[in-house]
């Protein structure tokens, strides 16, 4: 995705907004001004135009900014433009950055697995600016390329089975030692929810867990949803609703992918990563409404709804997490339709009672042109998630603020550590934007890789 060619020696692009196009025009051989002309151009978003030679090939290229509002907007070049080496020469400070080169790396994305390429020869390269770490800018590529590729494979390729050989191929590739539980093995070892909800299906539940750096580094643990296909159990979706189940493991693909970055870059961090993987499928052995289960932390749960899930294989893996008091929990989850009403899929909301924290998210969310809201956990609403004949419930009555009992639900499992945060994501775009294809999705990651090299990566002068 990158060259390594001289400046001098690619075709150069140019990208202008309509307030620049005139000067840039004016500084052009007539013939090349008259192209663009007689071609329409007045720098719309997203519109790319090639500039021809004398003999007929690529002199050069243009893509308008409209309004410059999208920092990833040359993501547009790198999936339209042919294959060949291409220099910025004309672009705002933004573009010519780490942020430009990352837009460029994501519109390379292709998921291939299922209908392969019929090109040979690659996507088009880009001539890296000065200042640019080419190596960061690859690893969080991709990092971003993991997520989407577990996330867009379907359920018959990404079981229980399939997600743990991800996550231990990762594993071994960074010399993390990693542990997983299966099955009945997981009542033994005090996972009860996650079996409960696993259970029903022929792949059998799993806590995968690994473990990467050294042992009196800073800590920080990663939970990640690993539904890897909901049906709602016995109170089961409707069709339409399950056409994007494959992506309810998107949690635990957000955090293979931070930790990938993390391993990558060997920040002097330890890092654990909890990954409960299951099916949330329908049998004789399903877990029914009206269910009473017991947690890790020895909390009881009744079951209004099956379909909220995903909080119970969470609250055992946050109890597990939390024992140790890491100096960073974070977990990130397909959790509510309701987070995606209040803020679309394009916004991923995130919950805290660290003040510091939220705020140092909200920095480099902007930074990093990675999107993120911080949405509260009023406490006033904290009795809705109490049981009648339990605990808790993992349904409250409620039909209003379904993303914050959800997310006071999962804090209610997390009693030691003082710096924590949910994300209640999406794992998937509807609206197809530079560098951001329809289907899976890579969300606050970056902005969450960029958060643990500030905090806790090495400190320079």
């Amino acid at each position: 995705m990158f060259s390594d060619l001289a400046a001098q020696n690619a075709i150069p692009l140019a990208l202008l907004s309509p307030s620049a196009l005139p000067a840039w025009t004016s500084e052009q051989p007539k013939r090349l001004a008259n192209w663009v002309e007689a071609a329409g151009f007045k720098a719309e978003s997203g519109r790319l135009l090639l500039l021809p030679s004398d003999g007929g090939a690529i002199a050069g290229a243009i893509l308008g900014l409209g309004s410059d509002e999208d920092a990833l907007a040359l993501a547009t070049a790198a999936q339209n433009l042919p294959p060949a080496d291409y220099c910025l020469t004309t672009a705002p400070k933004m573009h010519c950055g780490p942020l430009g080169a990352l837009a460029w790396a994501l519109g390379t994305y292709r998921f291939s697995r299922y209908k392969p390429s019929r090109s040979d020869q690659g996507p088009p390269r880009l001539v890296l600016g000065e200042g640019v770490d080419r190596n960061d800018v690859e690893r969080i590529a991709a990092g971003v390329f993991l997520v989407r590729d577990l996330v867009n494979t379907p359920a018959n390729d990404m079981g229980p089975g399939d997600l743990e050989a991800a996550a231990l191929a990762l594993a071994t590739r960074h010399g993390a030692k990693a542990t997983v539980t299966i099955g009945e093995a997981l009542k033994d070892a005090n996972f009860p929810m996650v079996h409960a909800v696993g259970r029903a299906s022929a792949s059998p539940p799993r806590l995968i867990d690994f473990r990467w750096g050294e042992e009196g580094a800073p800590k920080i643990t990663l939970v990640g949803k690993g539904v890897c296909f909901d049906t709602g159990g016995l109170d089961i979706k409707p069709s339409s609703a399950m056409l994007t189940m494959k992506k309810d493991m998107g949690g635990a693909a957000h955090v293979l992918g931070l930790a990938a970055m993390i391993m990558d870059a060997s920040l002097p961090v330890r890092l654990r990563v909890l990954i409960p993987a299951v099916e949330n499928a329908i049998s004789g052995e399903s877990f029914r409404p009206g269910d009473v289960l017991t947690s890790r932390a020895g909390l009881t749960v009744e079951i209004g709804n099956t379909d909220a899930e995903g909080r119970l294989v969470l609250a055992d893996a946050l109890t597990e997490a939390d024992s140790e008091s890491p100096d960073l929990l974070i977990d990130i989850a397909t959790l509510t339709g309701a987070a995606r009403v209040a803020t679309g899929f394009e916004l991923p909301p995130f919950f805290t009672d660290d003040d510091s924290l939220a705020g140092e998210l909200m920095r480099v969310s902007a930074l990093e042109a990675d999107p993120m809201w911080r949405l509260p956990l009023w406490r006033a609403y904290d009795s809705w998630v109490n049981g009648k004949i339990a605990d808790l419930t993992n349904a409250p009555s409620s039909s209003t603020a379904g993303a914050i009992t959800a997310a006071l639900f999962l804090k209610r499992f997390v009693r030691q550590t003082a710096s924590y945060v949910h994300f209640d994501i999406a794992a998937w775009t509807d609206h197809a934007k530079p560098g951001r294809p329809i289907g899976a999705e890579a969300h606050v990651i970056r902005a969450l890789y960029r958060l643990v090299r500030e905090r806790f990566g090495p400190k320079t002068a």
